[in-house]
């Protein structure tokens, strides 16, 4: 099968009223294919849902060692958080801590996603900076392995130092030459590759040992998800609820456009998902189903049924429907 099958549907009334098409894949330790939805070799590019391969040079090289990283640091490393004080504080003391100030980024600026930030900053009547911006803490590994390098300060350029080591730790990982990369949000490059070779990347991190410099790395970086979800993503998103609702060690990360991963350590199984048209109510309710399908996520608890079988409710407090999971990941 090479198109995108229903991975989610929004209902109204007896029917769907709308469907979300996408890939899934499932791989386990080997690299093998577990299960598939979709079409495994649709190539894709994993936006964010990439942090944690783009930071694996910082800690294999040494650099993040060299810099005294701790765990908040390396979850930090590999988020798209939301810009509260707990982790613009902690971006902001650590590229203070290796001699760097907001002007050396190079992710740019957007208003903080965390409301209580966003609402200080404008009743402060302050523009936010680049330390604010959600991808700002993968640019503070950047700044200190590009430090660790010594190469000069234009970091996203894809021919960089720190960018080609990014990109053979992503060639390495997923096992496959990258086609292709764009520019994401943030102005790094994001290399592209299959939906079977980021799961296959996932699981080698689910079963990373101690054998290698990117295996330990590899295990630093999961475990630092793990450990602190609210610096992965912030209160009230997917990514932090759904890491702290399941009943065994889960690392997920979301990336724009609708891509999720998850990392599932104890069982050495790895996912990549992609929704076809980008809608992030689709890639939610997704990946919560694939984990409540592997048995880590009770499909009762609160985080999965905000985004899994969750109720549409209308202006008058009226339940009108309902998003679920389609009838192939049920």
């Amino acid at each position: 099968m090479t198109h995108p099958v229903p991975l989610a549907e929004v209902w109204r009334g007896p029917r769907p009223e709308s469907v979300h098409l996408g890939h899934a894949v499932i791989c386990d330790a080997r690299g093998e294919i577990v299960e598939a939805w979709g079409n495994p070799d649709e190539v894709v590019l994993p936006r964010s849902s990439a942090k944690m391969i783009q930071a694996l040079p910082l800690v294999a090289s040494g650099a993040a060692d060299a810099a005294g990283l701790t765990p908040e640091h390396l979850a930090l490393a590999c988020a798209s958080h939301s810009g509260a004080a707990i982790h613009t504080d902690r971006v902001g003391r650590w590229i203070a801590g290796i001699g760097h100030g907001d002007d050396d980024f190079r992710c740019g600026a957007h208003m903080p996603w965390d409301k209580a930030a966003h609402d200080a900053l404008l009743c402060s009547g302050g523009t936010p900076c680049q330390v604010h911006n959600n991808c700002s803490g993968k640019h503070a590994g950047f700044l200190t392995l590009n430090r660790h390098l010594g190469g000069g300060p234009d970091y996203v350029e894809p021919d960089h130092p720190v960018q080609r080591a990014v990109m053979e730790a992503f060639e390495t990982v997923t096992d496959q030459s990258s086609p292709y990369f764009g520019i994401d949000g943030c102005s790094a490059p994001n290399p592209a590759t299959t939906l079977r070779a980021m799961a296959r990347a996932m699981a080698w991190y689910a079963s990373a040992g101690e054998a290698t410099a990117e295996e330990r790395a590899a295990r630093r970086l999961w475990q630092a998800m793990v450990a602190h979800p609210d610096l992965v993503a912030g209160e009230g998103r997917a990514c932090t609820e759904l890491m702290r609702a399941c009943s065994e060690p889960v690392a997920l990360k979301t990336g724009a456009e609708a891509f999720y991963i998850a990392i599932l350590p104890r069982r050495g199984l790895g996912v990549a998902l992609k929704i076809a048209d980008g809608g992030t109510r689709g890639a939610e309710c997704a990946i919560a189903s694939i984990l409540v399908r592997l048995g880590v996520l009770d499909p009762q608890h609160p985080a999965a049924c905000k985004v899994r079988n969750a109720p549409i409710i209308n202006w008058r407090g009226i339940e009108t429907g309902a998003i679920r999971p389609a009838a192939t990941m049920a």
